[in-house]
């Protein structure tokens, strides 16, 4: 069998140009340009041989000139923390029919919750000259995009406001959603009530956390410490959380957890528990409904069209001092948040 023959040089050169539908169709350069950029001026005759020439050559405009002539790319970009999570992918899909609808496209990239690769996936899209930015922040410190924003380019930044900058946000309202979602299990007999949360140094963790205390403290009732534990969303570290809760010399009788992540490993830790434990999550998760799991939800959707709206009007020439727009959450009541305290 005859070895394959392997191309030497890169495939790029064998794209079709308008050099070449201009020869198929037997018209001129500027004839192509104009039915290619839908300008007037060319007979309908003439533009049907331009139209079939194109899409037997396979022809397909290259943007690149018309960056350089309009000073846009018609391009943004958007950082997530965790493309595998499923409170992002509304949030994106969000993002992304906004800039449809502008006729711009939508990179986007996971930072992973780390400060160092946010950076570097903020600058790169940068670096390609996006024209604007929408960022779910992983770091504390934004300083690095001040000469990217002087330079032109809109940077909105959504779920957690940025560091040492000043820059439109779009949050929801952690704060007052877990404060209402704590009183609603108080409202229900609960005075032991513990909270499980991620990483303290997040924003949206700490606003959670604060939003709890606040509760406990509007009620008059304590916080002890075995009752509050701040750390990864590992499921090893969330368990060992709930046993310790429920096996603490003052057991809680409640539990609230601080996002959809820790959330799930909870609800599998306390089907595993003899006694029945109220639970209240902070994010909606997928199959709460049928589960009967009372949440805390955001609208995601809301926050990524928000702050794409946001940008659009920033590119659009909006002016004025940066703005910070909190949106606000629900309570959903499925059933767990209404568990009356057991006897212990």
């Amino acid at each position: 069998m005859a070895p394959i023959a392997r191309r030497t040089e890169p495939r790029y050169d064998a794209r079709p140009t308008m050099k070449d539908v201009a020869a198929r169709a037997g018209v001129g350069l500027k004839t192509v340009s104009r039915v290619v950029n839908g300008e007037p001026g060319v007979t309908p005759d003439t533009e049907r041989r331009v139209r079939e020439a194109i899409e037997a050559l396979g022809f397909r405009r290259n943007d690149s000139a018309r960056v350089l002539r309009k000073g846009r790319t018609a391009t943004v970009g958007l950082v997530l923390e965790d493309l595998a999570d499923p409170f992002y992918g509304p949030l994106s899909r969000a993002v992304e029919e906004v800039a449809r609808a502008h006729g711009a496209l939508l990179f986007n990239g996971s930072s992973a919750e780390d400060p160092e690769r946010e950076q570097e996936l903020a600058l790169a899209l940068c670096a390609r000259r996006v024209d604007g930015l929408i960022v779910i922040p992983a770091g504390d410190d934004h300083r690095y995009l001040e000469p990217e924003m002087r330079a032109g380019v809109a940077t909105v930044f959504v779920d957690r406001p940025a560091g040492r900058i000043d820059a439109d946000a779009v949050l929801s309202d952690c704060f007052g959603g877990a404060r209402a979602g704590v009183a609603h299990l108080i409202a229900h007999g609960h005075r032991r009530i513990g909270f499980i949360g991620d990483r303290p140094r997040i924003h949206t963790a700490a606003e959670r956390l604060c939003g709890y205390r606040a509760a406990m403290e509007d009620a008059g009732l304590p916080v002890r410490d075995a009752w509050v534990s701040l750390g990864s969303t590992d499921p090893e570290r969330v368990s060992a959380a709930v046993r310790q809760m429920l096996a603490a010399a003052e057991p809680v009788t409640a539990l609230f957890s601080g996002n959809n992540r820790v959330t799930v490993t909870v609800v599998r830790a306390l089907a595993r528990h003899a006694r029945p434990v109220a639970l209240v999550g902070f994010d909606d998760i997928e199959l709460a409904d049928l589960l009967g799991v009372t949440v805390v939800a955001q609208d995601a959707a809301a926050l990524g069209r928000t702050a794409a709206e946001r940008l659009f009007r920033r590119l659009d020439g909006a002016d004025g001092a940066p703005e910070r727009l909190v949106l606000g959450t629900t309570l959903l009541a499925r059933g767990s948040g209404e568990i009356a305290p057991s006897a212990v």
